[in-house]
């Protein structure tokens, strides 16, 4: 299991010609998976074709034809922007999957499908019973990621599991070229299924909805649906001795420095001034930038604890996926 470098809730697209079908689709889905509704293919195509957005990957490729090969390249990351996903108002209305009737007017769903077939989202066909071998042969085309009957009796559970799974899978997809970028610095964690696992109970126990990695220090950002941000810190053996020699180097007090050789303290010197780490200005006042270490024995040995992330970190105080669906049931009542 392979952590993504980032996730935030998103949008579900329901197409199908009939709004009475949709509306009712549309209030028994889960609140959690916002969802966005068209009974008109040409409107839902041109609103998809304006709304994925293609920019928020934050690699720049930089070539140098005259000394290199075209395929020898450098790839930068930029790893603040990121977190700074966080930071954009439209990461919610994000269309990761779509849900399409078969049967359309316009155009049959398969004909929607393959016109939306370069854009990144997942797809699930919506189908009547004879239509079955028709989405079987999608299916197996690629045209299509999944495909449920209307008729079964529990099609709602199933269609509701199916999109958290390909919501999954989208941002595994949209992370998987980055992922393995940062993986190859600070970020092992990422790889290592008991990291994962600690990281989905945290999520699960605690109400977060989105996480992205943080690259000073190391770890990774969670907010939950009502706005609230707490940094994992995640630091290795290596990073809590790097941390002791940092804080060493600047003349820490011997009582800080026994607590990091012996592991008993996580610290976040998160003051706006600073880089994360121990500044002589911290002197005495050491304890308030601390936490005790929780133990996650993985592949390695991974030291993490939760602090609050000051506003500082932030241009703007991010968008809440709570004030998101606030405003998206707004829009929908004046659409009505």
């Amino acid at each position: 299991m392979k952590m993504p470098v980032y996730t935030h809730p998103t949008l579900t697209v329901l197409v199908d010609d009939s709004d009475s079908f949709l509306k009712s689709m549309s209030f028994q889905l889960d609140p959690m998976l916002a969802s966005r509704t068209f009974h008109d293919t040409s409107t839902a195509l041109d609103w998809l074709n304006s709304s994925v957005q293609r920019d928020d990957v934050p690699m720049h490729i930089n070539f140098d034809t005259q000394n290199q090969a075209a395929d020898q390249c450098n790839v930068a990351v930029d790893l603040e922007r990121i977190y700074r996903i966080s930071e954009q108002r439209r990461r919610f209305a994000t269309p990761s999957v779509l849900v399409v009737d078969y049967s359309m007017p316009q155009m049959n769903g398969l004909e929607f499908c393959q016109a939306v077939q370069h854009l990144p989202c997942k797809k699930i066909l919506f189908t009547g019973a004879a239509d079955e071998k028709i989405a079987v042969t999608a299916f197996n085309r690629g045209l299509i990621d999944r495909y449920i009957k209307k008729s079964d009796d529990k099609a709602l559970d199933i269609l509701e599991r199916e999109i958290i799974t390909l919501q999954k899978d989208y941002f595994a997809a949209q992370s998987e070229t980055l992922s393995e970028l940062v993986m190859l610095h600070n970020y092992h964690f990422l790889s290592d299924p008991a990291m994962a696992a600690v990281v989905e109970e945290l999520g699960r126990r605690m109400g977060f909805v989105e996480h992205y990695i943080f690259p000073n220090p190391t770890g990774i950002l969670f907010i939950d649906k009502q706005g609230k941000t707490m940094l994992m810190m995640i630091e290795t053996e290596k990073g809590m001795y790097a941390q002791y020699e940092i804080a060493r180097d600047s003349d820490a007090p011997p009582s800080l420095l026994n607590a990091l050789l012996e592991r008993r303290v996580l610290p976040f010197f998160s003051d706006a001034d600073g880089d994360g780490m121990y500044a002589s200005a911290v002197g005495d006042n050491w304890h308030r930038y601390c936490a005790a270490p929780q133990v996650c024995y993985g592949r390695e040995v991974y030291y993490w604890a939760l602090f609050e992330l000051p506003p500082h970190y932030f241009d703007a105080a991010p968008l809440s996926f709570s004030q998101f669906q606030q405003e998206l049931g707004a829009q929908s009542l004046v659409a009505a």
